[in-house]
């Protein structure tokens, strides 16, 4: 099979939430998958991260600071800006298009014949099918320790088949209901899943609601907590945050978090590519997360290296700043698709850009709190631009009117990203700004419509 073939064929399986819950959430099912291809997830250590804001940044820092610490590190993460490869991840590397059909090959054909024989009684879906791929080829490559992102919830995600040498929790909020749960404490539970009996977790007080199912979940479990507290750095009112010019292209910038901090003895500077205050709790997950791995064993990672690891950190999409052409206007990508995430950006637009006029192109999937989020950033923003992203689950423009009628704001419609980043380029002029958000979807889009790489 070829690689567009495999890639089709994955995307044929649905998107990640295509499924009924109980078809999507069988850990059963993922184990009979696991033990086919003889248990890759057994083969490679790893951190498994858990939460419902947060979980990309935290992890992407954290595998930037192992890799800087000598460590080959493996990463796992969803969903994508772009390209599906991006999901799978060796020493910041997507896994290249001919592993990639491999391993898909390899798996199909196994799923095939499990299917076939009643071992499963259904074709492993979309995620499923992903996550034994990234498993796999973790597996074949051998890192030193691998980085995985929970899909969704955590208790019965295909990703929390493995035994890991710790667990993460970020910041727990209400998103996708549907399937974790109507209240932060029914998600939670979700969520405090990837905990294990006499394992390790590290997490931050969040909410009491949050706070309460996780602190149960150790004490049940009989797990160590680490606490991150001593890593995110008291912010002054001025803003920690500084545009620089990109050292690697001109049209680029780049919004950065610089602040000391003492970490295994020593002060360094904290210098992060990640934007926002939300985001120091992120960055203090990720550097408590590193300094238990050094006292577990891996003293490859030191002071230095989580200095070097934060600064080199990479994530797009989140708060990044870029402009197309010299005559673009500025664009401000960044993944609000919940309420947690819309207020973050709207905190972070206000210290980066203060009352600075802005245009938004907006486009959510129908499952999320369209009407919440929209109330957050609709009112802030100089011009609405309506649009939706090629996905079945994508919001119509009407949709986002109708959630937004009780804002009173001018929604203007766009039949698709890239008309909406037309007229947001025409009206915004060279000297503007477009803040392009919602879902991860639209923000890929117009990420390739304007020829930008991650």
């Amino acid at each position: 099979m070829s690689y567009d073939s495999a890639v089709a064929q994955m995307y044929s399986l649905g998107h990640e939430l295509a499924h009924t819950p109980s078809h999507k959430f069988d850990l059963a099912h993922m184990r009979v998958l696991m033990a086919a291809l003889d248990y890759p997830e057994r083969k490679f250590s790893n951190v498994l991260i858990a939460g419902t804001n947060g979980k990309g940044s935290t992890a992407a820092t954290l595998a930037s600071i192992l890799q800087a610490s000598g460590l080959k590190t493996g990463l796992y993460t969803s969903p994508h800006l772009i390209r599906i490869n991006e999901r799978i991840r060796v020493d910041g590397n997507a896994i290249s298009n001919s592993d990639f059909t491999r391993v898909h090959d390899e798996i199909e054909g196994i799923a095939q014949k499990l299917v076939a024989s009643g071992a499963l009684p259904w074709h492993p879906s979309f995620f499923e099918m992903l996550t034994a791929m990234a498993f796999d080829h973790l597996a074949n490559v051998k890192p030193d320790i691998a980085v995985l992102e929970v899909g969704m919830g955590g208790r019965l995600d295909a990703t929390n088949v493995v035994e890991p040498r710790l667990s993460i929790v970020t910041d727990i909020s209400l998103d996708h209901q549907k399937f974790l749960g109507s209240t932060v404490t029914e998600i939670a539970r979700e969520k405090a899943g990837v905990i294990r009996a006499g394992g390790v977790v590290v997490t931050l007080p969040q909410s009491a609601e949050a706070n309460d199912v996780i602190g149960n979940a150790i004490l049940d479990c009989g797990a160590r907590a680490v606490n991150a507290v001593p890593y995110v750095p008291p912010v002054s009112p001025a803003s920690t945050q500084y545009l620089v010019p990109s050292t690697q292209q001109e049209q680029v910038s780049s919004i950065r978090q610089r602040y000391p901090l003492e970490v295994l003895s020593e002060q360094i500077l904290v210098e992060s590519p990640l934007a926002g205050r939300h985001q120091l709790r992120n960055i203090a997950l990720a550097i408590a997360a590193a300094v238990e791995l050094r006292e577990q064993g891996f003293t490859q990672i030191t002071a230095q290296s989580i200095e070097s690891g934060i600064r080199e950190t990479r994530w797009p999409g989140r708060f990044q700043v870029l402009r197309a052409a010299s005559d673009d206007p500025e664009y401000v990508f960044d993944v609000a698709h919940n309420p947690a995430g819309a207020w973050a950006l709207r905190s972070t637009l206000s210290a980066v850009y203060g009352d600075r006029p802005f245009t938004l192109v907006f486009g959510v999937l129908r499952d999320k709190a369209m009407s919440e989020i929209a109330e957050i950033l609709f009112p802030v923003a100089e011009r609405v631009i309506a649009t939706h992203a090629e996905n079945p689950r994508s919001a119509t423009t009407s949709e986002i009117r109708q959630a937004a009628s009780r804002i009173a704001v001018d929604i203007q419609e766009a039949a698709n990203v890239a008309s909406a980043l037309q007229i947001a380029r025409r009206t915004a002029g060279p000297n503007g700004v477009v803040v392009v958000t919602g879902s991860i979807y639209i923000v890929g889009e117009a990420m390739r419509c304007l020829g930008l790489s991650i």
